[in-house]
C-alpha cells in the first residue's frame, strides 16, 4: 500500500515561532493586523514602514517584546522593486531562511485625481500612475519574488493583500486607487496558481472604509465627520468597521482550517455597498 498524500500547506503555523512580514506596520489595518498576528497568533514580528507613525510603531514593538516575541522594525518605502530586494535582505538576516508563515501588504501610496482633471487640478500624470501601481500593486509581486528567491518563505506560508469595494461604486478622484488595486487582484490570483502547488496559499482580504490617515486624505479631514455619517447609513450594521476587527479577522486566516482557502477575495466589507440605491433614492 502506498503512502499517504499529506498536503504540504497542512501545518500548525502556532507550533513554532514563525514570523509575519507586514508592510506598512506602523499605522491602520497594517498596524492591526501585525498586532493580531504577534499578540494573538504568536508571531515575530518584521515591521516595514516608511517612519511616518514612529510612536505607533514603537508601542506595537513593544507589546510584542513584552509577549515573549521578537520585534524588527525595517524603515523603508517598501513600494518599489529596489525595495524588496533591500528588504528580504535584511528579513534573511535577521529570521533566516524559511520562516515566514505571514506576508501581508498593506501600503496606501496613490495619487487622488482624474483622468482628464477636474478644473481645479490637471490630469493625472503618467509618474503618478507609476508610483501608485507600484506601491499598491506591483511591489506585492516584488517581495514575494524577492523571498522565494531567498528561500524565507516556511511550509504553508499565508500571503495576504488588502483591497477595498471602490471598483464596485466609484468614486472619482480614486480612480488610481480602483485601478491598481483591480491589478492587484489578478496578481493575487496568478501567485495562487502559481505558489499553491509549493503548499503556499495567496488571498485577497477586502474590507470596508476604516478610519486611518490614508481615508483621511482621500477625503480630507474636514469631511470626515460626514463620511463617517454616510457609511453609518449605508451599513447594515449601522456603523463603520474597525482596523481592529480588519486585524483579528486577518489573524483567522492563519488557522489550520483556512488551508484550502486560495486565491480568493475574502469579502469583509459588511454589506457596505449593497445598499448604496436605497440610501441615494429612498432615504435622502
Amino acid at each position: 500500500m502506498s503512502a499517504p498524500v499529506v498536503s504540504p500547506a497542512r501545518v500548525d503555523i502556532a507550533a513554532a515561532p514563525r514570523w509575519a512580514v507586514v508592510l506598512g506596520s506602523s499605522a491602520g489595518s497594517g498596524l492591526a493586523i501585525a498586532r493580531a498576528a504577534s499578540l494573538d497568533c504568536a508571531m515575530n514580528l518584521f515591521g516595514v514602514h516608511r517612519g511616518n507613525h514612529p510612536d505607533a510603531a514603537r508601542a506595537l514593538a513593544e507589546e510584542i517584546v513584552a509577549a515573549g516575541r521578537r520585534a524588527e522594525t525595517h524603515l523603508d518605502d517598501a513600494g518599489t522593486a529596489e525595495a524588496a530586494e533591500r528588504g528580504a535582505d535584511a528579513l534573511l538576516r535577521v529570521a533566516g531562511p524559511r520562516s515566514v508563515g505571514f506576508f501581508v501588504h498593506s501600503l496606501a501610496n496613490a495619487s487622488l485625481g482624474r483622468f482628464l482633471g477636474d478644473g481645479a487640478r490637471g490630469p493625472l500624470a503618467p509618474r503618478q500612475f507609476e508610483k501608485t501601481f507600484a506601491s499598491m500593486a506591483h511591489s506585492f509581486v516584488y517581495w514575494v519574488q524577492a523571498m522565494v528567491a531567498r528561500d524565507l518563505l516556511a511550509p504553508g506560508a499565508r500571503i495576504l493583500a488588502l483591497t477595498n469595494p471602490l471598483h464596485e461604486s466609484l468614486i472619482g478622484h480614486c480612480a488610481l486607487v480602483a485601478a491598481s488595486k483591480a491589478a492587484l487582484e489578478m496578481y493575487v490570483r496568478h501567485l495562487a496558481f502559481e505558489l499553491g502547488p509549493r503548499g503556499h496559499r495567496v488571498n485577497l482580504l477586502k474590507f470596508a472604509t476604516v478610519v486611518t490617515s490614508a481615508v483621511e486624505k482621500v477625503y480630507g479631514a474636514d469631511e470626515l465627520e460626514r463620511v463617517e455619517a454616510i457609511h453609518r447609513a449605508i451599513t447594515p450594521a449601522g456603523r463603520m468597521c474597525t482596523t481592529e476587527e480588519v486585524g483579528r479577522f486577518a489573524g483567522l486566516l492563519l488557522d489550520p482550517r483556512a488551508e484550502w482557502m486560495n486565491g480568493a477575495t475574502v469579502d469583509f466589507t459588511g454589506a457596505m455597498t449593497q445598499t448604496l440605491l436605497d440610501y441615494a433614492l429612498v432615504r435622502r
